[in-house]
């Protein structure tokens, strides 16, 4: 599986198969060229729609499938409709913590390419957060600054955060967006994983809900937020993050988005 994820040379290859459990749809094992993940956001969604594409195929359908993962079992709810991109949305498997480890600031925009004075905004401050895969979380100043970025994978492989046995990706964002829908503008580069630059990152949105819910301290409430990533790559996606915050802590999380099939074939191995 490793072999053909780093041939397909693609963020995430998500191999789909028949769980040993019958409450699972399906058994997930994802992989990036580098390495193989517990979770990730894009593989669960596009894996989701397409058995639920698979087993209607008239076209229609609203469906509930559970996905066996190596972070454990993930709650996926399915819309498919006739003409339209299909929609999928989970609920977050992990709660997103924070990894309590020291951060610096020059190193980090040194690594990014921006000036020091360009990390951070508001009470916004670099920050290492998981919900399954760790993320330095990093607020750039604005549109304009994320703009100028210019990764350095050696530099930020000297420097990235060591959590819970992987090393930590950058996961970068501002205020508002291209799309004026948009809260955030993200960018994510993760060179241990063999990832230049990700056009879509379910894994790290869940990471951020945490630093959401943490600097902006969200009142009790229900919080839809629009997620978008991509842009610079020539490759927009938009990520849907929900959020409810109960007794000012986060009470459930779902991260969803939509897909396509783009093409079909068959691998000779």
């Amino acid at each position: 599986m490793q072999a053909i994820a780093r041939e397909m040379n693609l963020s995430e290859t998500v191999f789909v198969r028949q769980s040993a459990n019958p409450a699972y749809a399906a058994s997930l094992r994802i992989f990036t060229p580098a390495q193989e993940l517990p979770f990730a956001g894009h593989p669960t969604v596009g894996a989701a729609i397409a058995i639920a594409e698979h087993n209607h195929p008239e076209g229609e359908a609203d469906m509930v499938a559970v996905l066996e993962e190596k972070v454990g079992p993930v709650r996926c709810a399915i819309r498919i409709r006739p003409g339209e991109p299909s929609f999928a949305e989970f609920d977050l498997p992990r709660k997103s913590s924070r990894a309590t480890l020291p951060l610096d600031r020059a190193q980090i925009a040194d690594a990014i390419g921006l000036a020091e004075s360009q990390i951070g905004f508001e009470n916004h401050a670099p920050s290492i957060w998981t919900a399954g895969v760790p993320f330095v979380v990093i607020p750039v100043l604005n549109l304009a600054a994320m703009e100028e970025v210019d990764f350095d994978p050696t530099l930020w492989l000297k420097l990235a955060p060591l959590v819970e046995g992987r090393l930590a990706s950058a996961y970068l964002y501002c205020r508002g967006g291209v799309n004026h829908a948009a809260k955030f503008h993200t960018r994510m580069f993760s060179p241990s994983m063999g990832i230049a630059e990700d056009p879509a990152t379910g894994a790290a949105a869940a990471a951020f809900s945490g630093a959401i819910h943490h600097f902006d301290n969200l009142a009790d409430g229900h919080y839809p937020i629009l997620i978008e990533q991509g842009v610079e790559m020539g490759r927009p996606s938009h990520i849907h993050l929900n959020m409810d915050v109960k007794e000012k802590e986060i009470s459930r999380a779902r991260i969803g988005g939509h897909a396509v099939r783009v093409a079909t074939g068959t691998f000779d191995i």
